[in-house]
């Protein structure tokens, strides 16, 4: 079960280290760079699509071999990035907007999720089809998301004092038991644990009412982008095919992750459903036109304005395409 973004990774510490190898290629030896992704996560479906990179060979091919790094409250993205340790980090735009304006050297080189993945989950008899339905309704969410909400109130003219924050752990229990009339949730995480219990559930992704945040974004820093130029391109070139693997079938990706991980707890069931729900967030339009992971002048316009309202100032520069266009030809 993953904790929304802006809650989930207000943690600090995590050690990292990575290995290198050699693989026989059809008539030579190729030495393999050893590098690291860090995950901003533990490991789960999430990030299906870097599985499939490792287990299809696109990295190995490419001659890398890729050390997936499982996130989580001992594992912080920005610190083994900052430091080298891991050549590319998972992250999301608001957190890489903090850190760079507390000097850190990061540059958004790609973006997974096209839509970012938070949402309002309600129930079918008081549901939340629009930011405007939340007033007079209880929210239930972590304080640390206030800045969200506010945001999301802002963009669309509706007055935050007509809702009753309720501080809940991130669970879906207070809105099934009937404490809360709505909980801010990812839309991949809550609304799927209730449905695998056989509650349905109203979901509105705040992305569809002009909350832009690019999330699962993958930050490198201005030194790896001047002088491991390499690496990265094959590094994203495999994540690019290991996703375009992920969206023709997310079911495999799905009971590859359970595969690759038994220790994980995960349940196919539930990885297979959230394998679902990540296709339109990571697969648009745009992604289609110009390659997983693109972004446009006009997204990175639309971040930068809500970042400011996120209290989070940043310049288009923080976005860097160079690398996409290699990697896309």
């Amino acid at each position: 079960m993953h904790l929304p973004t802006l809650t989930r990774r207000l943690f600090l510490g995590g050690t990292l280290s990575t290995a290198g190898a050699a693989v026989l290629a059809p008539g030579r030896v190729q030495a393999q760079e050893a590098v690291a992704l860090q995950l901003s996560w533990l490991h789960s479906v999430q990030f299906g699509g870097s599985y499939l990179a490792r287990k299809n060979g696109y990295w190995r091919d490419a001659g890398l071999e890729v050390s997936l790094l499982p996130g989580g409250p001992n594992a912080p993205v920005e610190p083994p990035v900052v430091a080298g340790t891991a050549l590319v980090g998972i992250s999301a735009a608001d957190y890489t907007a903090a850190a760079v304006n507390q000097g850190a050297p990061f540059r958004i080189i790609g973006v997974a999720m096209q839509k970012n993945p938070f949402a309002i989950a309600s129930l079918p008899d008081n549901p939340v089809n629009s930011p405007a339905d939340l007033v007079g309704k209880k929210i239930g969410m972590a304080l640390a998301n206030i800045p969200v909400l506010e945001a999301l109130c802002t963009i669309n003219g509706v007055d935050i004092g007509g809702i009753e924050v309720v501080p809940t752990q991130y669970d879906a229990a207070p809105l099934v038991q009937g404490q809360v009339d709505c909980l801010l949730c990812w839309a991949t995480d809550l609304p799927v644990a209730m449905e695998i219990q056989g509650v349905e559930s109203v979901t509105m992704l705040l992305a569809d009412h002009g909350y832009a945040v690019h999330s699962q974004t993958y930050i490198a820093t201005e030194d790896s982008l001047a002088n491991r130029r390499d690496q990265l391109v094959a590094l994203m070139k495999g994540e690019v095919m290991g996703w375009q693997d992920y969206q023709a079938d997310p079911e495999a990706a799905a009971a590859l992750s359970v595969e690759m991980f038994p220790d994980a707890g995960l349940d196919l069931a539930t990885q297979k459903l959230q394998a679902e729900r990540q296709v339109p967030l990571m697969f648009s339009d745009l992604t289609e036109a110009e390659g997983f992971g693109w972004f446009t002048e006009e997204t990175v316009a639309a971040n930068v304005e809500t970042l400011k309202l996120l209290g989070k100032p940043v310049s288009p520069d923080l976005w860097d395409r160079s690398i996409l266009e290699e990697v896309h030809g």
